[in-house]
C-alpha cells in the first residue's frame, strides 16, 4: 500500500473523472437524483435546457473531465450535435460501485487492476518522489518547458493527501500519473550525474526505464478511462525527447505522434482565439503545440518517415514574447507583448517553430517520392539563411551577445539547441549532393554547407558531451540530438582520403569516438553510432595507408581559407575534356545556378550520364537505422569503388 501524508477521511474527495458536471449543470452541487429527474423532464418535454440550446457545434465542451471538440462540416459529423446536446449519462454510482469491489482490482481482469499495478511501481517512500520531483523542476523543467510548477505541484499535493482505501482508486487521473511517471524517469537521471561506477550507471538507467515504461503504459491506458486532457499531451512531449536522449528514435516517432493526436482531440491544433479561451490558455497551447511541431517535422525527416501534422490542417499562431504562466487569467488580459530585447521562453519557441516550418518543407519538397530540382535546393537553403538572419542578437550563430545569460539562464542552452538544429536542417538539406561531382562546380555550395554545418555541430558536441549529465539534458533532448554531423564528417573522408582536410577530420573523429566509448552514459544505440563512424575511420586510413605503401603522387587538393577544414572542390578536369567544350569551364568559384554549360557530362541533381548510384545519393532515400552495420558498410564501398570507377582517386 502506497504510505499516505494525511490520515483517512481528511480533506474532501478528489472528485471522480466522467462524473464532472455535463454542459446543462451549473450548480456544482447537483445531486444525482436531481439531474437524473431533471434530464427525464428534459426527454419527456423533447427540448433540450437553454444552456445546451445555446451551445454552439464546433466550440469546447467538458466531456469526462477533458476540453474536446466536435464540429460541423470540417471538423466532424453533424451526428456530434446530438451527442452533445443529449444530457451526460451519470457513471458515478457505477464506476465507485466497481471501485469498491475487492474482486474489481484484485482480478487481473478487473478495470481497475491496472492502475493498481502502475501504482505499485511508486517508490513506498514519499520523501524520494519529492527528491525526483524536485530535481526535475529545478534542473531541467526552466531550460525545456515542459509543465506549469504550480498547477503540477497542487496535482502532487493533491495526489498524496488523498484517502487511500479500495474505494479510492477511481480518484486517480491516470493522465497526470502518465506525467509523474516520466518526470520521475528524468530525475532518476538528474539526481546522480555523477555514477560512480558502471554498475551503478546501470542500476540508474534500468530505475529510469522502469518508470518511463509505466509512464507509456499509463497513457495508453487513461484514454479508457478518461477523456484527453493536456496532462498526456505533456507527457508525450517529455516521452518522446526522453527516447531522442536515449538515441531510440524510431520509437520517438510513433510517441509524438499518439501525443499529436491527443492534442488534436482537444482541438489545441485550432488557436486559443477562435476558441475564446483565456489569453493565458491560448500561450500556453500555442507553446505545446509548437513543442509538438518541432518534434514532428524534425524526427520525421531524420528517419525519412512522413510527418503527422499537416500545415494546411492546423490554425494554430505563433506564441508572443510574453510569460503569463505565474499570472491570473484577470492579469493575463492585460500584459502587453515585450520586445525581443527581453527573451523569455516564448522567443525560444516561436524560433524553433519557425525553422521547424522549414523542416517540413524540406521533408515535403525534397525527400519524397518525386525527382527534385537542384534549385528548389537552393531555394529552401536560402529560406534557412533567411531565419538565421532574423534571429537576436543573443541567438546569433556567430559571435553572439551573451550578456543576458546571466539575468535569463535558459538562453544559453536554448541558443546551443538552435544552432544544432540550424546545422542539423542545413546538413540534411545538403546531404544526398555531397558525393556528387559536377565539372562546373554546381554543387560546390552544398559541399561548402555540408561541411560547414557538421563541423560546427561536431565541435559543439565535442566541447558539451563532456558536461556531467543535468548540463547535458538541458540541450540534448531536441529533435537536432540526432546521427548526422559525425556521420558526414566521416563521408567526407572516405571519399577524399588523401586530402589534406581528411587528417584534420580523422582526428576530431577518432577524438569523438574515444570521448563516447569513455562516456558511462553510453548504451547500444549510441555505440551502433559510434561504430559507423569508426568504419568509416578506419575505411580512410586504409585508403592513406595503401596510397603511402604505393608511394603514389598525392591527390591534387586546393587552397583554402580554412587552415583545418578546407572547402569540398570538384576533381580537376581529364585531359581530354576539351573534346567536350570543357574550355568554357572558367573557373572553380562558378555561381550556384542550377545552369550547366550544353554538352558536358555531369552528374546532374535529377539524371544525367554520371548519376550518383549509390544510396547516399537518392534523395528519396532515407538513412539506414544505425544498428545495421552491414548496410553501412555496403554503402561505404559503394563509395570507394565509384571514385574508383571515375577515377576520383
Amino acid at each position: 500500500m502506497i504510505p499516505s501524508t494525511s490520515e483517512p477521511g481528511d480533506g474532501p474527495k478528489t472528485p471522480l473523472a466522467g462524473q464532472h458536471d455535463a454542459p446543462e449543470s451549473a450548480a456544482g452541487d447537483t445531486t444525482a437524483p436531481e439531474r437524473s429527474e431533471r434530464s427525464e423532464r428534459h426527454r419527456s418535454s423533447g427540448r433540450a435546457s437553454p444552456e445546451s440550446r445555446d451551445a454552439l457545434v464546433g466550440n469546447l465542451f467538458k466531456s469526462r473531465d477533458a476540453p474536446s471538440f466536435f464540429g460541423s462540416s470540417y471538423f466532424g459529423p453533424q451526428a456530434a450535435a446530438k451527442i452533445i446536446e443529449a444530457p451526460a449519462p451519470d457513471l458515478s454510482s457505477g464506476i465507485r460501485h466497481a471501485a469498491a469491489s475487492t474482486h474489481s482490482f484484485r482480478d487481473v481482469g478487473g478495470p481497475f487492476s491496472q492502475i493498481w499495478d502502475l501504482l505499485g511501481l511508486l517508490p513506498r517512500n514519499k520523501a524520494s518522489v519529492d527528491r525526483l520531483v524536485d530535481v526535475f523542476l529545478s534542473e531541467l523543467n526552466w531550460a525545456i518547458d515542459a509543465v506549469n510548477p504550480t498547477s503540477f505541484k497542487a496535482k502532487y499535493d493533491e495526489f498524496w493527501e488523498r484517502k487511500f482505501g479500495f474505494d479510492d482508486f477511481a480518484s486517480i487521473d491516470l493522465r497526470w500519473l502518465a506525467l509523474l511517471f516520466i518526470i520521475l524517469a528524468y530525475g532518476v537521471f538528474l539526481d546522480c550525474p555523477y555514477p560512480k561506477n558502471g554498475e551503478v550507471q546501470r542500476e540508474l538507467q534500468e530505475t529510469s526505464l522502469r518508470f518511463y515504461w509505466a509512464s507509456r503504459r499509463a497513457i495508453v491506458i487513461a484514454p479508457t478511462f478518461y477523456g484527453e486532457s493536456t496532462d498526456l499531451v505533456r507527457a508525450g512531449v517529455l516521452v518522446t525527447r526522453y527516447l531522442i536522449h536515449l538515441r531510440r528514435v524510431p520509437e520517438a516517432w510513433l510517441t509524438t505522434s499518439f501525443a499529436m493526436r491527443m492534442a488534436q482531440a482537444q482541438g489545441i491544433h485550432i488557436d486559443g482565439e477562435r476558441w475564446r479561451l483565456p489569453r493565458k490558455e491560448t500561450e500556453t497551447r500555442r507553446r505545446l503545440w509548437s513543442h509538438l511541431y518541432m518534434l514532428d517535422k524534425t524526427i520525421a525527416l531524420a528517419i525519412g518517415r512522413p510527418f503527422a501534422i499537416v500545415d494546411q490542417q492546423c490554425l494554430v499562431k505563433r506564441a508572443t514574447n510574453v510569460w503569463l504562466d505565474d499570472e491570473s487569467d484577470e492579469q493575463a488580459a492585460t500584459i502587453p507583448e515585450l520586445p525581443l530585447s527581453e527573451p523569455t521562453l516564448s522567443v525560444f519557441n516561436f524560433l524553433a517553430h519557425d525553422l521547424a516550418k522549414i523542416v517540413g518543407n524540406i521533408q515535403e519538397r525534397c525527400f519524397g517520392l518525386f525527382t527534385v530540382s537542384y534549385d528548389t535546393v537552393l531555394s529552401l537553403d536560402r529560406d534557412i539563411l533567411d531565419w538565421e538572419a532574423k534571429l537576436p542578437d543573443y541567438y546569433h550563430l556567430s559571435d553572439p551577445d551573451m550578456s543576458r545569460d546571466q539575468l535569463h539562464p535558459f538562453l544559453y542552452w536554448n541558443r546551443l539547441h538552435l544552432h544544432s538544429m540550424y546545422h542539423f536542417a542545413r546538413v540534411t538539406l545538403h546531404r544526398p549532393y555531397l558525393l556528387r561531382q559536377s565539372i562546373t562546380n554546381r554543387f560546390r555550395h552544398s559541399h561548402d554547407a555540408c561541411i560547414s554545418s557538421a563541423c560546427a555541430d561536431l565541435a559543439m558536441r565535442i566541447d558539451y558531451f563532456q558536461q556531467p549529465l543535468h548540463d547535458r539534458l538541458k540541450w540534448t533532448l531536441g529533435p537536432h540530438h540526432l546521427f548526422n554531423s559525425a556521420l558526414v564528417l566521416g563521408i567526407i573522408a572516405v571519399k577524399d582520403p588523401h586530402s589534406r582536410r581528411c587528417h584534420a577530420i580523422l582526428e576530431d573523429l577518432t577524438a569523438y569516438c574515444d570521448m563516447q566509448r569513455d562516456d558511462i552514459w553510453l548504451n547500444e544505440f549510441a555505440l551502433a553510432e559510434v561504430k559507423i563512424v569508426e568504419l568509416c575511420i578506419k575505411k580512410a586510413t586504409q585508403f592513406r595507408a595503401n596510397r603511402a605503401t604505393s608511394a603514389a603522387e598525392p591527390s591534387a587538393d586546393t587552397a583554402s581559407n580554412d587552415p583545418r577544414y578546407e572547402h569540398l572542390q570538384a576533381p580537376e578536369a581529364a585531359p581530354n575534356a576539351s573534346n567536350h567544350g570543357m574550355n568554357a569551364f572558367t573557373s572553380p568559384n562558378t555561381d550556384l545556378s542550377s545552369e550547366t554549360i550544353p554538352g558536358l557530362p555531369h552528374l546532374a541533381a535529377a539524371g544525367g550520364p554520371f548519376q550518383w548510384q549509390a544510396p547516399w545519393g537518392d534523395p528519396a532515400f532515407p538513412l539506414f537505422e544505425p544498428t545495421d552495420l552491414q548496410q553501412w558498410e555496403h554503402v561505404l564501398d559503394s563509395i570507394t569503388q565509384d571514385q574508383m570507377l571515375f577515377g576520383l582517386q
